[in-house]
């Protein structure tokens, strides 16, 4: 720990270190690594569109709970 002068207190000094991993497929087939990513790649996409759909809906129900509270408000004043 060091006493920096204007930070009013102690810091800590920590090492930054960076490591990369490296996945090794070479001993799949091809045609393997192929199919299992498009079959991931499909299930990502199909996830994303359930979860679309329903931040669709969502908004169409704030959309209209929004405009029929904001008309009420409109025909009320």
């Amino acid at each position: 720990m060091v006493r920096q002068a204007g930070l009013g207190g102690w810091v800590h000094i920590a090492q930054v270190t960076q490591q990369t991993t490296t996945v090794d497929l070479s001993g799949y087939p091809q045609w393997l690594v192929v199919l299992v990513g498009t079959l991931v790649a499909a299930a990502v996409l199909w996830i994303m569109m359930k979860l679309l759909k329903w931040t669709l809906w969502l908004l169409i129900l704030g959309v209209l709970i929004g405009g029929i509270v904001w008309s009420g408000w409109l025909l009320l004043n």
